[in-house]
Protein backbone atom coordinates (compact mmCIF):
# COMPACT_ATOMS: atom_id res chain seq x y z
CA UNK A 1 0.00 0.00 0.00
CA UNK A 2 1.06 3.61 -0.65
CA UNK A 3 2.16 5.52 1.97
CA UNK A 4 2.70 9.57 2.31
CA UNK A 5 5.28 10.30 4.95
CA UNK A 6 5.29 14.50 5.16
CA UNK A 7 8.65 15.23 7.20
CA UNK A 8 10.51 18.05 7.13
CA UNK A 9 13.46 16.80 8.59
CA UNK A 10 15.65 14.90 6.40
CA UNK A 11 16.62 12.52 9.09
CA UNK A 12 13.28 11.29 10.43
CA UNK A 13 12.13 11.29 6.73
CA UNK A 14 14.62 8.57 5.81
CA UNK A 15 13.99 6.96 9.13
CA UNK A 16 10.17 6.88 8.33
CA UNK A 17 10.80 5.10 5.12
CA UNK A 18 13.21 2.94 6.37
CA UNK A 19 10.85 1.16 8.53
CA UNK A 20 7.90 1.49 6.78
CA UNK A 21 9.66 0.03 3.44
CA UNK A 22 10.83 -2.98 5.60
CA UNK A 23 6.74 -3.22 6.82
CA UNK A 24 5.67 -3.57 3.37
CA UNK A 25 5.05 -0.18 2.55
CA UNK A 26 5.22 2.21 -0.52
CA UNK A 27 6.43 5.21 0.97
CA UNK A 28 6.43 8.31 -0.91
CA UNK A 29 8.54 11.31 0.54
CA UNK A 30 7.46 15.16 0.79
CA UNK A 31 9.41 17.64 2.59
CA UNK A 32 6.37 19.75 3.55
CA UNK A 33 2.46 20.20 3.23
CA UNK A 34 2.40 21.09 -0.58
CA UNK A 35 4.24 18.60 -1.88
CA UNK A 36 2.43 16.08 -0.51
CA UNK A 37 -0.34 17.56 -1.20
CA UNK A 38 0.76 17.45 -4.89
CA UNK A 39 1.11 13.21 -4.42
CA UNK A 40 -2.74 13.33 -3.67
CA UNK A 41 -3.41 14.29 -6.67
CA UNK A 42 -1.30 11.99 -8.89
CA UNK A 43 -2.74 9.15 -10.66
CA UNK A 44 -3.91 6.43 -8.05
CA UNK A 45 -3.19 8.44 -5.14
CA UNK A 46 -2.34 7.21 -2.10
CA UNK A 47 -5.21 6.70 0.75
CA UNK A 48 -2.25 6.23 4.22
CA UNK A 49 -0.86 9.35 5.54
CA UNK A 50 1.73 10.37 8.37
CA UNK A 51 2.18 13.96 8.84
CA UNK A 52 4.27 15.87 10.63
CA UNK A 53 2.57 19.05 12.63
CA UNK A 54 5.29 21.70 11.88
CA UNK A 55 6.50 21.86 8.58
CA UNK A 56 6.88 24.78 6.01
CA UNK A 57 4.86 26.20 3.88
CA UNK A 58 1.38 24.10 5.18
CA UNK A 59 1.56 22.50 7.89
CA UNK A 60 0.00 18.80 8.87
CA UNK A 61 -2.87 19.88 10.74
CA UNK A 62 -3.70 22.68 7.90
CA UNK A 63 -3.14 19.72 5.36
CA UNK A 64 -5.70 17.53 7.35
CA UNK A 65 -8.12 20.75 7.09
CA UNK A 66 -8.03 20.98 3.21
CA UNK A 67 -8.03 16.98 2.26
CA UNK A 68 -11.14 16.97 4.28
CA UNK A 69 -12.88 19.60 2.55
CA UNK A 70 -12.70 17.35 -0.43
CA UNK A 71 -15.82 15.67 -1.07
CA UNK A 72 -14.72 11.90 -1.59
CA UNK A 73 -16.30 8.61 -0.80
CA UNK A 74 -13.08 7.44 -0.06
CA UNK A 75 -10.99 9.54 1.76
CA UNK A 76 -7.39 8.82 2.80
CA UNK A 77 -6.27 7.89 6.66
CA UNK A 78 -4.13 10.35 7.95
CA UNK A 79 -2.19 9.67 11.15
CA UNK A 80 -0.26 13.33 12.49
CA UNK A 81 3.17 13.35 13.81
CA UNK A 82 4.39 15.62 16.80
CA UNK A 83 6.03 16.77 19.90
CA UNK A 84 2.98 18.48 20.93
CA UNK A 85 1.63 16.15 23.91
CA UNK A 86 -1.33 18.88 25.58
CA UNK A 87 -4.90 17.30 25.09
CA UNK A 88 -5.82 20.50 23.43
CA UNK A 89 -3.18 19.72 20.77
CA UNK A 90 -5.06 16.14 20.15
CA UNK A 91 -8.02 17.88 19.90
CA UNK A 92 -7.09 20.83 17.14
CA UNK A 93 -5.41 17.76 15.24
CA UNK A 94 -8.89 15.49 15.55
CA UNK A 95 -10.97 18.75 14.76
CA UNK A 96 -8.96 19.31 11.84
CA UNK A 97 -10.02 15.79 10.22
CA UNK A 98 -6.32 13.68 11.46
CA UNK A 99 -7.77 9.78 12.21
CA UNK A 100 -4.77 9.20 14.58
CA UNK A 101 -2.02 11.15 16.72
CA UNK A 102 1.00 10.09 17.60
CA UNK A 103 2.93 11.90 19.77
CA UNK A 104 7.07 12.20 19.39
CA UNK A 105 9.42 10.56 20.34
CA UNK A 106 7.52 6.97 19.84
CA UNK A 107 8.43 3.33 19.37
CA UNK A 108 8.27 1.99 15.94
CA UNK A 109 6.30 -1.09 16.91
CA UNK A 110 3.68 1.63 18.24
CA UNK A 111 3.66 3.26 14.73
CA UNK A 112 3.65 0.06 12.97
CA UNK A 113 0.24 -1.18 14.86
CA UNK A 114 -1.29 2.25 13.93
CA UNK A 115 -0.40 2.11 10.67
CA UNK A 116 -1.92 -1.39 10.06
CA UNK A 117 -5.37 -0.19 12.01
CA UNK A 118 -5.47 2.76 9.04
CA UNK A 119 -4.70 0.04 6.62
CA UNK A 120 -7.30 -2.35 7.64
CA UNK A 121 -9.86 0.99 8.09
CA UNK A 122 -9.14 1.61 4.49
CA UNK A 123 -9.60 -1.70 3.37
CA UNK A 124 -13.27 -1.83 5.21
CA UNK A 125 -14.12 1.16 3.84
CA UNK A 126 -13.14 0.50 0.46
CA UNK A 127 -15.49 -2.91 0.51
CA UNK A 128 -18.63 -0.53 1.82
CA UNK A 129 -17.66 1.59 -0.71
CA UNK A 130 -17.81 -0.89 -3.81
CA UNK A 131 -21.07 -2.95 -1.63
CA UNK A 132 -22.57 1.00 -1.81
CA UNK A 133 -22.20 0.97 -5.75
CA UNK A 134 -23.14 -2.48 -6.01
CA UNK A 135 -26.56 -1.47 -4.17
CA UNK A 136 -27.26 1.79 -6.11
CA UNK A 137 -26.64 0.24 -9.42
CA UNK A 138 -29.02 -3.01 -8.40
CA UNK A 139 -31.56 -0.34 -7.53
CA UNK A 140 -31.36 1.43 -10.96
CA UNK A 141 -30.74 -1.69 -13.68
CA UNK A 142 -32.94 -4.25 -14.52
CA UNK A 143 -30.89 -7.55 -13.57
CA UNK A 144 -31.65 -9.41 -16.67
CA UNK A 145 -31.18 -6.58 -19.45
CA UNK A 146 -28.51 -4.66 -17.38
CA UNK A 147 -30.62 -1.29 -18.69
CA UNK A 148 -32.29 1.26 -16.52
CA UNK A 149 -35.17 0.08 -14.76
CA UNK A 150 -38.22 1.26 -15.10
CA UNK A 151 -38.18 3.86 -12.26
CA UNK A 152 -34.89 5.07 -12.98
CA UNK A 153 -36.00 5.79 -16.92
CA UNK A 154 -39.16 7.72 -15.93
CA UNK A 155 -36.85 9.91 -13.19
CA UNK A 156 -34.51 10.02 -16.47
CA UNK A 157 -37.90 10.97 -18.65
CA UNK A 158 -37.99 13.80 -15.96
CA UNK A 159 -34.88 15.07 -15.99
CA UNK A 160 -34.35 15.38 -19.58
CA UNK A 161 -37.42 17.05 -20.13
CA UNK A 162 -36.33 19.66 -17.32
CA UNK A 163 -33.07 19.64 -19.67
CA UNK A 164 -34.56 19.81 -22.74
CA UNK A 165 -36.99 23.00 -21.50
CA UNK A 166 -33.95 25.05 -19.94
CA UNK A 167 -31.62 24.53 -23.19
CA UNK A 168 -34.57 24.67 -26.17
CA UNK A 169 -34.06 21.65 -28.06
CA UNK A 170 -36.20 18.56 -28.42
CA UNK A 171 -36.33 15.67 -26.96
CA UNK A 172 -37.27 12.29 -28.79
CA UNK A 173 -39.18 10.08 -26.57
CA UNK A 174 -39.41 6.06 -27.72
CA UNK A 175 -41.39 3.42 -26.70
CA UNK A 176 -40.39 0.28 -28.61
CA UNK A 177 -41.33 -2.98 -28.00
CA UNK A 178 -40.27 -6.85 -29.26
CA UNK A 179 -42.54 -8.25 -31.95
CA UNK A 180 -44.37 -11.41 -31.27
CA UNK A 181 -42.14 -12.27 -28.35
CA UNK A 182 -44.77 -14.34 -26.95
CA UNK A 183 -44.67 -16.86 -29.70
CA UNK A 184 -41.14 -17.34 -29.13
CA UNK A 185 -41.30 -17.44 -25.35
CA UNK A 186 -44.54 -19.93 -26.67
CA UNK A 187 -42.28 -21.87 -28.63
CA UNK A 188 -38.73 -22.18 -27.56
CA UNK A 189 -39.39 -21.40 -23.78
CA UNK A 190 -38.33 -18.78 -21.67
CA UNK A 191 -34.72 -19.27 -21.09
CA UNK A 192 -34.64 -18.50 -25.11
CA UNK A 193 -37.01 -15.85 -24.61
CA UNK A 194 -34.82 -14.74 -21.70
CA UNK A 195 -31.19 -14.48 -23.96
CA UNK A 196 -33.42 -12.75 -26.75
CA UNK A 197 -34.40 -9.69 -24.41
CA UNK A 198 -30.79 -9.65 -23.09
CA UNK A 199 -29.51 -9.56 -26.72
CA UNK A 200 -31.87 -7.10 -28.27
CA UNK A 201 -31.28 -4.44 -25.05
CA UNK A 202 -26.98 -5.42 -26.45
CA UNK A 203 -28.02 -4.54 -29.74
CA UNK A 204 -29.84 -1.29 -28.59
CA UNK A 205 -27.40 -0.05 -26.92
CA UNK A 206 -24.31 -0.43 -29.34
CA UNK A 207 -26.87 1.25 -32.23
CA UNK A 208 -27.42 4.96 -29.54
CA UNK A 209 -24.54 6.92 -27.66
CA UNK A 210 -23.01 6.11 -24.60
CA UNK A 211 -25.24 8.46 -22.74
CA UNK A 212 -28.54 7.69 -24.06
CA UNK A 213 -30.97 6.70 -21.17
CA UNK A 214 -32.71 3.29 -22.36
CA UNK A 215 -34.53 1.44 -20.02
CA UNK A 216 -36.83 -1.79 -19.80
CA UNK A 217 -39.97 -0.34 -19.57
CA UNK A 218 -41.74 -3.70 -18.50
CA UNK A 219 -41.74 -7.14 -20.21
CA UNK A 220 -40.30 -7.07 -23.59
CA UNK A 221 -40.48 -2.79 -24.21
CA UNK A 222 -38.09 -0.54 -24.00
CA UNK A 223 -38.45 3.26 -23.01
CA UNK A 224 -35.63 5.09 -25.12
CA UNK A 225 -34.84 8.95 -24.90
CA UNK A 226 -32.68 10.78 -27.61
CA UNK A 227 -31.92 14.29 -27.12
CA UNK A 228 -32.10 15.17 -30.59
CA UNK A 229 -30.99 18.92 -30.45
CA UNK A 230 -29.03 19.80 -34.06
CA UNK A 231 -30.29 16.52 -35.39
CA UNK A 232 -33.39 14.39 -37.15
CA UNK A 233 -35.01 12.32 -34.98
CA UNK A 234 -35.43 9.88 -37.50
CA UNK A 235 -31.45 7.96 -38.17
CA UNK A 236 -31.37 6.78 -35.07
CA UNK A 237 -34.77 5.02 -34.70
CA UNK A 238 -33.67 3.37 -38.35
CA UNK A 239 -30.06 2.42 -36.88
CA UNK A 240 -32.29 0.64 -34.09
CA UNK A 241 -34.46 -1.33 -36.49
CA UNK A 242 -31.25 -2.63 -38.09
CA UNK A 243 -29.34 -3.00 -35.39
CA UNK A 244 -32.03 -5.62 -34.21
CA UNK A 245 -33.55 -7.16 -37.59
CA UNK A 246 -30.45 -6.88 -39.37
CA UNK A 247 -29.03 -10.30 -38.17
CA UNK A 248 -31.40 -13.18 -36.28
CA UNK A 249 -30.05 -13.92 -32.73
CA UNK A 250 -28.62 -17.43 -32.12
CA UNK A 251 -29.89 -18.45 -28.12
CA UNK A 252 -29.52 -21.63 -27.09
CA UNK A 253 -28.91 -23.01 -30.55
CA UNK A 254 -32.10 -21.85 -31.39
CA UNK A 255 -32.05 -18.84 -34.48
CA UNK A 256 -34.44 -16.25 -33.73
CA UNK A 257 -35.51 -13.46 -36.01
CA UNK A 258 -36.45 -10.39 -34.04
CA UNK A 259 -37.66 -7.55 -35.10
CA UNK A 260 -38.75 -4.39 -33.47
CA UNK A 261 -41.40 -1.88 -33.80
CA UNK A 262 -41.31 1.58 -32.05
CA UNK A 263 -43.53 4.69 -31.18
CA UNK A 264 -42.02 8.40 -31.02
CA UNK A 265 -43.28 11.03 -29.50
CA UNK A 266 -41.21 14.17 -29.83
CA UNK A 267 -41.45 16.94 -27.20
CA UNK A 268 -40.08 20.36 -28.66
CA UNK A 269 -40.14 23.25 -26.18
CA UNK A 270 -41.11 26.09 -25.43
CA UNK A 271 -44.76 25.56 -27.69
CA UNK A 272 -45.36 22.20 -26.41
CA UNK A 273 -46.67 21.50 -22.95
CA UNK A 274 -46.92 18.31 -22.09
CA UNK A 275 -45.82 16.47 -19.50
CA UNK A 276 -44.57 13.01 -18.87
CA UNK A 277 -47.87 10.79 -19.32
CA UNK A 278 -48.93 12.87 -21.96
CA UNK A 279 -45.62 12.24 -23.77
CA UNK A 280 -45.27 8.06 -22.92
CA UNK A 281 -49.61 8.23 -24.05
CA UNK A 282 -48.33 9.51 -27.30
CA UNK A 283 -45.45 7.55 -27.92
CA UNK A 284 -47.68 4.41 -26.75
CA UNK A 285 -50.38 5.07 -29.44
CA UNK A 286 -47.83 5.34 -32.14
CA UNK A 287 -46.59 2.15 -31.10
CA UNK A 288 -49.76 0.78 -31.11
CA UNK A 289 -50.31 2.28 -34.86
CA UNK A 290 -47.03 0.67 -35.54
CA UNK A 291 -48.10 -3.10 -34.70
CA UNK A 292 -51.59 -2.26 -36.46
CA UNK A 293 -49.83 -1.22 -39.62
CA UNK A 294 -47.32 -4.48 -39.99
CA UNK A 295 -44.67 -3.75 -37.24
CA UNK A 296 -41.18 -3.80 -37.58
CA UNK A 297 -41.19 0.11 -38.10
CA UNK A 298 -41.28 3.02 -36.25
CA UNK A 299 -44.22 5.91 -36.32
CA UNK A 300 -44.38 8.87 -34.08
CA UNK A 301 -47.37 10.80 -33.07
CA UNK A 302 -48.52 13.44 -34.49
CA UNK A 303 -47.55 11.84 -37.57
CA UNK A 304 -44.10 13.65 -39.11
CA UNK A 305 -43.17 13.47 -42.59
CA UNK A 306 -39.64 12.16 -41.92
CA UNK A 307 -40.91 9.00 -40.26
CA UNK A 308 -39.09 5.89 -40.62
CA UNK A 309 -40.69 3.65 -43.93
CA UNK A 310 -40.75 -0.17 -42.87
CA UNK A 311 -37.27 -1.66 -42.86
CA UNK A 312 -37.36 -4.34 -45.55
CA UNK A 313 -37.19 -6.84 -43.42
CA UNK A 314 -39.22 -10.55 -42.48
CA UNK A 315 -41.49 -10.09 -39.12
CA UNK A 316 -41.70 -12.81 -36.67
Amino acid sequence: MKLVIAEDDPTSRAMLQAVSSQWGYEPLLAEDGNAAWDLLHQEDPPRLLILDWEMPNLDGVALCARIREVQTTDPPFIILLTARDKPIDVVTALDAGANDYIIKPFEPIELKARLEVGRRMLNLQSRMAQAHLKLAYQATHDPLTNLLNRRAIMSALELEMDRAGRQMYPLAVGMCDIDHFKKINDEHGHLVGDEVLKEVSRRISSALRPYDPIGRYGGEEFLILLNSCGLQVTPPFERLLEAVGGTPIIAHNVECRVTLSCGVAVFEPPQDHRDGTALLAAADLALYKAKDQGRNRTLFEPPKTEAIAPAKLVSN
